[in-house]
């Protein structure tokens, strides 16, 4: 027997009529608004972030060499995933610009993916989790020693996770925070990232979110611009502008 799955939204319902609509959008809490009003599913007992991923978005601008980036990165064997961010210091705001995951590889792949996101002649700091562990791989702190033989400037991070969900949240909350629009696999995770009933996060499909949180947790103390005589000549590729 073949099954099929539709979503349908309140538009596609004819008897709402655009009152009715209103009426319901303005009990609806801010997280559950597109599962209720287009039919999205929503996974779990409570969203981790319930901000809207419109509020979260931002469309591609040209990086300012003053502001400071880093990326923080999140490593195992079924999955590793980074994040790059842009923190603007006179605003308080960190953009998130790109991002890399892929699964079961070794740490040379995923350390020539994300040196290949550097800018031209500039070395990007990074954070890594301290616990870094996977089947087939070394302990954290072995893990650790291999990326930085790769040539990946990374440090620990601090994982402390609800602590670090926290300042994710309040970010997100206050606009201090912001994704670029074209990130669509942090988004799907950012969307199904939730707590179980018992009030704790679910582990799967987190690779980006855990990635996310070392960025924001200690990627931004570490942070450093790209000065214009670093890409005076070649420039560097422009991630807000692919």
């Amino acid at each position: 027997m073949s099954k099929a799955v539709v979503m349908a939204g309140w538009d596609d319902v004819p008897h709402l009529d655009d009152q009715a609509k209103l009426e319901m959008l303005d009990s609806t809490p801010p997280h559950l608004i597109d599962s209720r009003s287009k039919g999205i599913p929503g996974l779990g007992s409570g969203a981790v972030y319930p901000i809207q991923e419109k509020e979260v978005m931002f469309s591609p601008f040209e990086i300012p060499t003053w502001f400071r980036r880093a990326y923080g990165l999140d490593v195992g064997w079924n999955f590793t995933a980074c994040v790059f961010g842009a923190y603007d210091v006179d605003t308080d705001v960190l953009y998130v610009y790109d991002g890399y995951k892929r699964e079961k590889a070794e740490a040379a792949i995923h350390a020539s993916a994300i040196k290949a996101r550097y800018p031209k002649g500039f070395v990007l700091p990074g954070v890594i989790d301290p616990a870094a562990n996977g089947r087939g791989q070394a302990d954290g702190k072995q893990l650790i020693q291999l990326y930085r033989k790769e040539g990946l400037r990374v440090v620990e991070a601090d994982n402390a996770r609800e602590a670090g969900i926290e300042q994710v949240r309040g970010r997100l909350a206050t606009g201090r925070l912001k994704i670029a629009s074209h990130l669509s696999d942090l988004f799907d995770e950012y969307r199904i990232y939730r707590r179980d009933e018992n009030g704790r996060v679910v582990k799967e499909h987190d690779h980006y979110m855990d990635a996310l949180r070392y960025l924001v947790m200690t990627g931004i103390k570490i942070a450093k611009p790209v000065t214009s005589q670093q890409v005076k000549g070649g420039g560097g590729r422009n991630y807000f502008n692919n």
